[in-house]
């Protein structure tokens, strides 16, 4: 363990950055093969199948909407049964 020293400032620690060699070329030549073999179907031996549904977005508002309808009613219900039991005891006892 060091002992702090008010007299002596720290080294400046190394900064190890190794360039890399950019080949913009190759880069191009790999997203073309990569949107060819897209196109085509074929992807590390398997066949391309999209992830996407026909009509998927389409009903993606009404569900939310139906799942946001459905929480506010079982909110509502809730806080009806609460409401009923406290008055219940309050009424009651």
């Amino acid at each position: 363990m060091a002992i702090p020293s008010f007299f002596r400032t720290q080294k400046p620690k190394p900064f190890n950055y190794v360039p890399r060699y950019y080949d913009e070329q190759k880069e191009q030549l790999d997203e073309r093969i990569r949107d060819i073999e897209r196109e085509m179907g074929v992807k590390d031996g398997k066949t391309y199948r999209p992830t996407i549904r026909k009509g998927h977005m389409s009903n993606y508002f009404r569900r939310k909407q139906r799942k946001k309808q459905q929480q506010s009613n079982i909110r509502l219900i809730v806080i009806i049964v609460i409401l009923c039991l406290i008055s219940y005891y309050l009424f009651f006892y």
